[in-house]
């Protein structure tokens, strides 16, 4: 059985504290507007030191694969309304595009 939780996101840069499977992070979510990129997440500790940086929301995929060395104890994934292959605009994040995180229980 999954625990699925909606990030908190609205269309804007934005940092914020959040408690993922019992542990506090802070958690920033940018649009970087080079070409072929798009929103981008960084997790930190709560005193802003480092743990994750610039990881694509994209959709399709567990957005930690690869780095679970850092023990984050879950998996992050972008869905689309309608459509699970579109990623995230710069106008739909937070709305009809959302990121969630998945816990095993």
């Amino acid at each position: 059985m999954s625990t699925i939780s909606l990030m908190p996101l609205t269309n804007v840069p934005q940092t914020f504290q959040i408690e993922l499977n019992g542990v506090n992070y802070q958690v920033t979510v940018k649009w970087n507007s080079a070409a072929d990129a798009g929103w981008v997440m960084d997790i930190a500790d709560t005193d802003g030191n480092p743990i994750a940086a610039n990881i694509p929301l994209i959709t399709g995929l567990n957005l930690l694969d690869g780095i679970e060395y850092t023990g984050i104890n879950g998996r992050f994934y972008v869905y689309t309304d309608g459509d699970e292959t579109a990623v995230p605009t710069l106008d739909n994040l937070g709305a009809e595009s959302n990121l969630y995180f998945v816990t095993d229980v």
